[in-house]
């Protein structure tokens, strides 16, 4: 899931990070889609080598996605997931490698924090069927207008988990779309495909990192291999900078805030249900052909540039008169790790830092500060020095009282502006605006005015609305929705708050004296003054900051050590941390996909499991029944929305449950035991890889023995290869999964068993650039740390990833197709829309002047033809209008070197010769530009 607000905070800060993707998109010629040649060079001018997909990033949006419809059944949902990859795929565009990971048996800690989500979801989906159940009744009691309910079956998100029938439907899937792939698409003609799928344990991002290390670890390896990898979760970032790699890219979705969803019960957009008045939908458009449509955008992508980010941090973190040698590298790994004080996937930030308050600053100034004191960095390929550790905590402990007295304050204020503000609104409001036709509407949505329809009875209406509401006066009190009241000035005046939405008591009031007792007291019921309490939950955190920081430099330290608390210690806390053991048990081996099932899900989902297990979750004799509460608390914290808090869950205990399992695994099919076993990687690779032929010899020859890949014939990846008993192979047919889609009859792609590099339990995976590596060619200017440059103007940063890029410039021809071109039969949303100016003297046809010409303005005025009986079109309605030679206010037009050039001219609907055009014509014109 990541961390929260981080990647907001981390672009705000490092603007130059980001680029927008460049995506070339499938044409279409008479009638039939012409795919895109991904064999072609990257229209983003970067070439990329390898390509990691987080798959839990692209399945999750693809099955139940929130800005359109969702898609009907499981087979759609494939082919969504099918036309994802080929998106991203078309963006990025490997040469080398493409790397699938999707989720499987995770970690016991991140178990924790995915049976919370998994019961939260639970919990929410039933309270708000509920509740549009409870709305939907009301209204239908007051004679309100919905549509009929559908009857549709609820996709349950959590069977996006390992062990269930779909995730192994959706491997399946997966490996019939890489064989079309490689047979079909010349862009993967050369390319090592890997499907690590659910049945593999370990988190998707973290299987990628851990190939990646194993890979860097090879005499073979190239260290100035390029990676790209696709995901949205913040936490990438730090992962991608623990990997040293000079070249590493994360490609996302761009996210765009408050995006309108229709209302669940009548489907009309601008309001929730909870706001459903059951009012009939108007019509939209001239034939109502809006009516039932969603408005969809595609969603755009963006690169995170890590090179960047690193030219960013050495700025900020190189430091002078250091006693030791200063290391860049080893600064970049204390970063990361200051940064899980702020919040990761495994552990319960500390309560006086948070992202939204400047924590990692504050935190960086205490490190620069302190670390001259330390006598060397805080941590080393992924193993934390405590001693040092604890002297960046003391420090932050001692202003903690202060911080929670700011955002007291800050808190205040804000509540104090918001008031201000909706007392503002309020007398600001209009007594009247009027509806229907003649209701106000947003400058450039309307390209003409509309004709209106009986404007008598529409003006009578209004005369009557406003007659029927008399005027608020001063002492006049107002009703809940704003309507003055009929009672006179008896009636006692509404408090000011009112209007202000309820907050939870908070009962620990940090910003007070005696914050810590009350902390401990009410999150964890024991009294401040128990120092050994208080000291285990220090050890446990700490022991939770090695594991996570082993995590990501190393791999998984232990599957079953956890955080067993649901808040965390403060930092004033950490004292005599020094002492404290960090080393983890080894031997441990994960939870089978089934046993995880039953560790994180609720009992609403138990469909998911087998019969027996299943009523394990919910007889009211089983031995385990208190690991499935039908409700639980959720604790804000300090928080304002439901999603923010803490759910209180009970621990799953792993000896009680595995125990009470072995009286239903004798119940397991023959299939649902396949299910529940442990697998591994499958590499896939066409008729045209170096590597195809070697691995068709294998399965000629029946080896049963892992053999080496030979690194020449692979790119230098390296690891072991074994045959597999449901592999694809040349000549076969490969069945397809999803009806909709054909079988593959004439296949020449083959797959393989993988598996990485193996190394001792102990070794070391070191956290440093690798020799022959080559350093990026710098992007920031000291403009980037200055905000403006020597001539008082902001300095833009980059655009794209070549460097070396000169700024385009239009000549007058293209100013004039670009005038041909723009579609003019609707109005943009802004202050200019694509109306193209009239002439001098309102002539579309009027020549523009020259430069060295007197511009004469003249206002034009509402004249209408004689046959017309419509008065002036309202100022709201009027399409801008500009003087004759006046140029259009677009971004092109400041790049003209001088203002007495000859304007470009703009004819209204003519083609190059004067002949009108039709719009289909402008629009493949367009195309072409």
């Amino acid at each position: 899931m990541g961390v929260p607000a981080f990647f907001r905070w981390l672009s705000r800060k490092y603007p130059s990070i980001i680029v927008n993707c460049v995506e070339e998109k499938a044409k279409e010629c008479n009638g039939v889609k012409v795919p895109v040649d991904t064999s072609k060079p990257n229209p983003n001018e970067v070439e990329f080598d390898n390509l990691y997909l987080d798959m839990n990033g692209i399945i999750h949006p693809c099955t139940h996605p929130e800005d359109k419809p969702a898609p009907k059944n499981e087979d759609e949902m494939m082919v969504a997931i099918f036309e994802y990859i080929d998106r991203i795929f078309n963006i990025v565009r490997p040469r080398r490698l493409l790397y699938m990971a999707i989720d499987g048996v995770a970690p016991r800690d991140q178990m924790n924090q995915q049976r919370s989500r998994r019961f939260r979801a639970s919990k929410e989906g039933m309270e708000a069927a509920e509740e549009k159940q409870k709305i939907r009744q009301e209204i239908l009691a007051k004679g309100g207008f919905l549509p009929p309910e559908e009857v549709k079956e609820r996709f349950d998100s959590n069977c996006i988990t390992p062990g269930t029938e779909f995730m192994d439907n959706l491997a399946k899937c997966l490996r019939y779309y890489i064989a079309d792939r490689l047979n079909s698409d010349p862009g993967w003609k050369n390319l090592t495909v890997i499907l690590s799928d659910a049945s593999a344990p370990g988190e998707g991002e973290h299987k990628i990192m851990d190939y990646i290390r194993r890979q860097r670890a090879q005499p073979n390896h190239d260290p100035n291999t390029h990676h790209c990898l696709c995901g949205a979760d913040a936490d990438l970032i730090m992962l991608g900078l623990a990997t040293h790699e000079p070249n590493f890219t994360i490609i996302r979705e761009e996210f765009k805030p408050n995006k309108p969803k229709p209302c669940a019960l009548c489907n009309q957009m601008g309001h929730e249900v909870k706001d459903c008045q059951g009012l009939p939908r108007e019509k939209q458009g001239k034939h109502d052909q809006f009516a039932d449509s969603l408005p969809v955008s595609e969603q755009e992508f963006i690169f995170i540039r890590l090179c960047v980010l690193r030219e960013y941090l050495e700025r900020e973190l190189t430091m002078a008169s250091l006693p030791f040698t200063f290391d860049f590298e080893r600064s970049v790994d204390d970063w990361v790790f200051m940064c899980f004080f702020v919040g990761n996937d495994f552990l319960p930030h500390l309560p006086s830092l948070e992202i939204r308050e400047g924590a990692i600053d504050r935190l960086v100034n205490i490190y620069k500060n302190v670390v001259h004191k330390t006598g060397g960095y805080l941590t080393e390929s992924g193993f934390v020095n405590l001693q040092r550790v604890q002297m960046i905590m003391l420090a932050v402990g001692e202003v903690e009282d202060s911080i929670f007295k700011k955002r007291k304050d800050d808190d205040d204020n804000f509540k104090r502006r918001q008031k201000e503000k909706r007392k503002r609104l309020k007398r600001d409001q209009p007594s009247f605006i009027p509806g229907g036709q003649f209701s106000p509407q947003a400058l450039g949505n309307r390209s003409s005015p509309q004709a209106i329809c009986n404007p008598r009875q529409a003006a009578f209406e209004m005369r009557m609305h406003q007659n029927s509401t008399p005027a608020a006066s001063p002492n006049t009190s107002l009703t809940p929705d704003g309507s003055p009241s009929l009672g006179g000035g008896g009636i006692k005046r509404k408090s000011e708050d009112s209007d202000s939405e309820p907050e939870p008591e908070d009962n620990i009031r940090l910003w007070e004296t005696g914050w810590k007792q009350r902390y401990y007291k009410n999150k964890f019921d024991v009294d401040a003054s128990d120092e050994k309490f208080r000291r285990k939950v220090v050890q446990s955190y700490v022991e939770g900051l090695c594991w996570v920081l082993r995590y990501y430099y190393q791999g998984c330290a232990s599957w079953n050590w956890y955080y067993p608390f649901h808040y965390a210690p403060f930092a004033s806390d950490f004292e005599g941390i020094a002492d404290m053991p960090s080393d983890f048990e080894k031997g441990s081996k994960p939870f089978k996909p089934l046993e995880q099932l039953m560790g994180v899900f609720p009992a609403a989902s138990g469909n998911f499991l087998p019969p027996t297990w299943r009523k394990l979750m919910t007889d009211p004799e089983s031995s385990i029944i208190d690991f499935y509460p039908e409700d639980f608390a959720i604790d804000l914290n300090g928080k304002k929305y439901a999603w923010q808090g803490v759910a209180l869950l009970p621990f799953v205990d792993e000896r009680r449950l595995r125990a009470a399992l072995e009286q239903v695994y004798p119940d397991l099919t023959p299939e649902e035991s396949r299910r529940n076993s442990l697998g591994g990687d499958v590499l896939f690779v066409g008729k045209h890889h170096p590597l195809c032929d070697f691995i068709v010899e294998q399965y000629k020859t029946k080896n049963t023995e892992a053999v080496d890949i030979p690194p020449e014939l692979c790119h230098g990846i390296q690891g072991k290869l074994t045959l597999n008993d449901n592999a694809v192979l040349p000549d076969q047919v490969v069945e397809s999964p999803v009806p909709m889609l054909r079988d593959l009859t004439q296949n020449s792609a083959v797959s393989i068993s993988f598996k990485d590099p193996q190394f001792a339990e102990d070794f070391v995976f070191k956290a440093t650039v690798l020799p022959g590596a080559k350093k990026p060619a710098p992007v920031l200017k000291p403009g980037d740390w200055e905000k403006t440059n020597n001539d008082g103007r902001p300095w833009r940063p980059q655009l794209g990833f070549n460097r070396d890029r000169k700024p385009v410039h239009l000549d007058q021809s293209a100013f004039r197709t670009l005038g041909h071109t723009m579609p003019r039969d609707r109005g943009m949303p802004g202050l200019y829309p694509n109306a193209v100016p009239l002439g001098a003297y309102g002539s579309p046809y009027a020549r523009p002047l020259m430069g060295s010409q007197q511009q004469i303005p003249k206002l034009l005025s509402n004249l209408r033809p004689q046959e017309s009986w419509r008065g002036p079109t309202p100022l709201f309605q009027q399409t801008p209008q500009r003087t004759a030679g006046a140029a259009p206010l677009l971004a092109w037009n400041r790049m003209l070197p001088s203002p007495n050039q000859f304007q470009p001219a703009q004819y209204q609907g003519l083609g190059p010769m004067g002949y009108p055009q039709r719009p289909e014509d402008r629009m493949d014109r367009g195309r072409q530009v």
